[in-house]
């Protein structure tokens, strides 16, 4: 048996609605059972504060928000895994693979991909209907969740 949660929430596309996402993030996680001091409920939000923060600085179309959407899957057998979509409306922007060397310490942009891809235990993107793009991570969250 399988259970799913779901909570989406749309951000203005600027600094603060970055922050907002990735407090919701937490409070989401504490709302389906896991401490805001689990581990699992620090590195989703280090992956919405890097994702929402992608958004904001290369998806930004003005007047235009961006979509957080997160999916908790729990099955009887195995860990519960924690969908994060970050959907904005800037199709024709889509991120590569993160580089195969991490940028110079002087360089102040260019290392949110990597820590994606360091933190999750996938990653992606997909096109967006009409427009637009959906960059999307999952972990696997910690096993000592309450039921």
């Amino acid at each position: 048996m399988q259970e799913s949660r779901r909570f989406s929430q749309r951000l203005s596309a600027t600094l603060r609605g970055a922050r907002l996402a990735r407090r919701l993030t937490v409070q989401q996680l504490t709302d389906w059972g896991w401490d805001h001091e689990d581990e699992s409920a620090r590195t989703a939000a280090l992956l919405v504060a890097e994702l929402a923060a992608n958004a904001v600085q290369h998806g930004r179309v003005p007047g235009r928000d961006f979509l957080l959407a997160l999916l908790l899957t729990r099955s009887v057998t195995g860990p519960a895994t924690l969908r994060i979509e970050v959907a904005d409306c800037r199709g024709e922007r889509l991120p590569g693979p993160a580089p195969a060397a991490p940028p110079g310490a002087a360089e102040e942009h260019g290392r949110g991909l990597l820590i994606v891809e360091s933190l999750a235990t996938r990653w992606g993107v997909e096109p967006r209907h009409p427009s637009g793009k959906t960059v999307w991570a999952e972990i696997q969250l910690s096993a000592h969740s309450p039921s």
